[in-house]
């Protein structure tokens, strides 16, 4: 795998030869981020070699890297999901290209659903730690150490001081900010309330069908992450009400400028 690693990573290299020292994977309502970034040149990932091709909707599947609050940033425009039909190394497979692309850290963005009662539509959530509930792991198989351990430590996998820093972000910007445990589901389903009442027991503060691979990935090969959550939806049993797509989508694109302004803080203090 190493070497298809440093194949993608050298592909960067010839689209983006100013570097990066920031990656962001944008998620539902924040791929207009990237469009933000100045003196940037794009990339989509059917052309960088041995990267999936992302059908998520509303997800562009390009990189685009530039320059945004004073930081080069490369960012995933759109992300990759299990329930496209990939694997979890598949999944994570960017993580590792922007490790050897020479990144220093990452900040992973998703739409989730509220399995916190007291949490609202809206409400943006830092990700103090997550219960992997897809039974899955991108680490399955043989082990390369040039990339990690064969059993590496999650008890740092989202650090302190990142967390920290989005605090202060938050506070610069006059938004609240929420913290809580990830819930990481396969889907493409939503969840049953039964599983939802399970989740909040276990407790799980936000459920999702992303991040979980990445951070797994980005632990094993010592990129730190910094994962925010945008509450989109009261999940399942919740509220009575059925789940919608369209519902998530409308809050992701109504609160989105509020999460764009987060990132954009963070990044400026990063």
């Amino acid at each position: 795998m190493m070497e298809q690693i440093r194949e993608s990573a050298n592909c960067l290299r010839q689209a983006f030869p100013m570097g990066a020292e920031l990656g962001i994977v944008l998620g539902s309502g924040l791929g207009p981020l990237a469009d933000e970034l100045t003196d940037a040149a794009a990339i989509p990932f059917a052309e960088v070699p041995h990267f999936a091709r992302s059908t998520a909707p509303d997800h562009a599947g390009r990189l685009v890297c530039g320059t945004l609050a004073g930081k080069r940033v490369l960012c995933m425009q759109g992300r990759l999901h299990g329930y496209e039909g990939l694997s979890p190394a598949e999944v994570a497979y960017p993580i590792r290209v922007m490790k050897a692309f020479g990144l220093r850290s990452v900040i992973l963005t998703n739409a989730a659903g509220g399995i916190n009662l007291d949490f609202a539509q809206g409400d943006l959530m830092v990700i103090d730690d997550h219960i992997n509930f897809t039974g899955l792991s991108p680490l399955t198989g043989p082990n390369d150490p040039e990339l990690g351990p064969r059993f590496n430590d999650m008890c740092y996998a989202y650090p302190r001081a990142l967390r920290e820093l989005a605090d202060r972000a938050a506070k610069d910007c006059g938004i609240v900010l929420r913290h809580g445990v990830y819930v990481g589901v396969n889907g493409p389903q939503y969840e049953t309330p039964a599983e939802i009442r399970m989740f909040r027991t276990m407790g799980g503060d936000a459920v999702g069908m992303s991040t979980v691979f990445e951070t797994i990935a980005a632990a094993h090969c010592g990129l730190p992450v910094l994962a925010l959550s945008m509450i989109t939806n009261a999940a399942a049993g919740v509220t009575g009400e059925p789940l919608s797509d369209e519902e998530v989508k409308e809050i992701a694109a109504r609160q989105g400028e509020k999460f764009r302004r987060l990132i954009r803080r963070i990044v400026e203090l990063a």
